[in-house]
C-alpha cells in the first residue's frame, strides 16, 4: 500500500449544471486536498479520502459565487467543506475503475459512483518526487444534497438544472 497526497495546485474539481435550460454553466473548487492509499497489486483494497473547500468555488462571476456560498446553495457559513470517502473499488479494465463512496455536501451524505481513468504510470518530477494522475466523473442530483434553490422561468422550465456533472483531474504526490 502506497500513500499518495493530492497535489492541490495540479488538481481540479469542476462541475457543470444546466442554466435556463439552454446551456451549461461551469465552475470549479480551487482548494482540494486528501490522500489515496493505493495498492497496485490489489486496487480493490485502496482507500480514497478527499476534502474540498467549498469557500473556494469559482464560476468566473463574483455575484453568482456569492449566491452559491449563501444558505440558498452551499451555506458555507455552516458547511465550509465537502468530503468524499471511498467504500469500494472495482476494476473495470486496464486503468479503469468504478469507485463507490460517500459524498457529503451541506451535511448530507449519499453514495455516489465515480468512473475513474487511471492511475497513470509513476513519473519522477524535477525535484525527485514521484507522481501519478487520474481523472474521474460522476453525476449527482443537487436536490439530494439540499441544494434546492431555483426560480421558475416565464417561458417554462427552471433557472438551474437538477443534474450536476462533476469532473475531477487529480495529480498525486507520493508521501
Amino acid at each position: 500500500m502506497t500513500t499518495w497526497k493530492i497535489d492541490s495546485s495540479h488538481t481540479s474539481a469542476t462541475f457543470s449544471v444546466r442554466h435556463m435550460m439552454v446551456t451549461n454553466v461551469r465552475g470549479e473548487f480551487q482548494k482540494v486536498s486528501g490522500t489515496v492509499e493505493f495498492d497496485a497489486a490489489a486496487p480493490e483494497k485502496s482507500v480514497i479520502d478527499a476534502l474540498i473547500d467549498v469557500t473556494s468555488i469559482s464560476t468566473r462571476d463574483a455575484q453568482r459565487d456569492t449566491h452559491l456560498k449563501s444558505a440558498d446553495f452551499f451555506d458555507v457559513e455552516k458547511y465550509p467543506q465537502m468530503t468524499f470517502k471511498s467504500k469500494s473499488i472495482r476494476a473495470k479494465g486496464p486503468a479503469a475503475y468504478e469507485v463507490k463512496g460517500d459524498l457529503t455536501i451541506r451535511g448530507t451524505t449519499h453514495e455516489v459512483t465515480l468512473e475513474v481513468e487511471g492511475p497513470t504510470q509513476e513519473h519522477k518530477d524535477p525535484w525527485g518526487g514521484m507522481r501519478i494522475g487520474a481523472n474521474a466523473t460522476t453525476k449527482i442530483k443537487r436536490g439530494d444534497f439540499g441544494l434546492k434553490w431555483n426560480a421558475a422561468l416565464e417561458a417554462g422550465g427552471v433557472l438551474v438544472g437538477e443534474e450536476v456533472t462533476i469532473h475531477l483531474d487529480v495529480e498525486l504526490l507520493k508521501s
